[in-house]
């Protein structure tokens, strides 16, 4: 496909998205660090899979779904950065694992850069 076709449409959609999701989140609840985090916060995990797959639509090009302020959400939460690299080490593994090279490294990216925003604000504590 194009480079201009948006990325949603390249990972296969809302349904590959999910697939990444599920198994994303699986890994993130068992991990030793964020997982007890995840887990406080969270009742509801396919509630939850659907929230974040509403985000991740809107983040990919697909559509806008998500409804609410993301950072906000985070801020409470006490982040540290063996927190936010503990997330992107699994977001990386899971990306690599189920998807292809290019749309991997690209999504990646844009979970990089919205850590980048999070470390930002978390440390300005807004």
């Amino acid at each position: 496909m194009a480079v201009s076709t948006p990325l949603f449409t390249r990972l296969g959609g809302r349904p590959a998205l999910a697939v990444l999701l599920r198994h994303f989140y699986a890994d993130v609840r068992q991990h030793a660090e964020i997982g007890p985090i995840f887990n406080a916060h969270i009742a509801d995990w396919p509630a939850h899979l659907e929230k974040i797959a509403d985000f991740w639509s809107g983040a990919t090009g697909g559509p806008a779904l998500y409804r609410g302020a993301m950072p906000a959400r985070h801020m409470p939460l006490g982040l540290e950065e063996r927190h936010f690299q503990a997330w992107l080490d699994l977001w990386r593994r899971q990306c690599r694992i189920r998807l292809p090279a290019a749309e991997a490294e690209e999504l990646i990216r844009i979970a990089e850069m919205i850590g980048e925003r999070l470390r930002f604000l978390t440390a300005r504590g807004a």
